[in-house]
């Protein structure tokens, strides 16, 4: 659906398991990592006032497929791409890589909520005006971010 948007991530000792890779958990904090990159680049963020209320996205999917090693101080570059946008949905696909090789992808779905009061979140349908701005990928000509 969009243009990709790419940063770079340092695995730090800290995301390492008791084989000196990467943990697979890691990978979903990487994902959250760049789609805030993301949405800081679109000018939005994960909880935001927007046309007088107040948004916020929390996720109802995850997932991610393995297909090589990360290891402590690679740089990955990782890709994100707004895959969908639904009535109230919003689904981000992410691409890991070393260099030129594939390390992993996975996904992230999440809905637009109005935060009422005492926090309590109901679901709405994504604004046209937001929508626009998710599709824009705005300084994203060769332009890359680049994480910790």
């Amino acid at each position: 659906m969009s243009e990709l948007f790419r940063v770079q991530r340092l695995v730090e000792f800290a995301d390492t398991d008791m084989a000196g890779i990467v943990h697979f958990s890691q990978f979903f904090r990487y994902m959250e990592s760049a789609e805030h990159a993301y949405l800081r680049a679109c000018g939005l963020s994960v909880m935001l006032e927007w046309e007088g209320e107040h948004l916020t996205f929390p996720r109802v999917a995850a997932s991610c497929d393995y297909a090589r090693p990360a290891r402590f101080e690679d740089v990955l570059d990782v890709t994100v791409r707004v895959e969908r946008i639904g009535r109230s949905s919003i689904a981000y696909a992410f691409e890991f890589f070393k260099g030129e090789a594939a390390i992993a992808k996975g996904g992230i779905t999440c809905v637009c909520c109005r935060v009422g009061p005492g926090h309590a979140l109901e679901g709405r349908e994504v604004p046209a005006t937001l929508r626009e701005r998710l599709q824009s990928v705005p300084g994203q000509r060769g332009h890359e971010f680049r994480l910790k």
